[in-house]
């Protein structure tokens, strides 16, 4: 593991600052999606701002994606200390 990828794990273990501010921005990121999709499914908007807000929305989620990804990797992490992962079962959503 690098140097690099070896102190963002730690920081994100240790619950760092870092983490807290990803955890914000993952929640406002989110709730501003939220609104975006909540506008172009209403069809309030022209084409030039639907196509905008949708290329917007796909930031928006980059930067959710980000912190999810984040958010497994630290509690991976947590888990690798106190249990053998490769026994581990892949974490699968319920469908809505």
């Amino acid at each position: 593991m690098g140097a690099k990828i070896k102190s963002e794990a730690s920081a994100l273990v240790s619950g760092s600052s870092a983490g807290t501010d990803s955890s914000a921005k993952f929640e406002e990121s989110l709730g501003e999606l939220e609104g975006l999709i909540g506008k172009l499914e209403a069809g309030e908007l022209s084409l030039d701002e639907t196509v905008h807000s949708f290329a917007h929305g796909m930031a928006l989620y980059e930067t959710c994606k980000t912190a999810l990804d984040q958010a497994q990797l630290r509690v991976e992490l947590l888990l690798k200390g106190s249990a053998d992962l490769s026994a581990r079962v892949p974490f699968e959503p319920k469908s809505p």
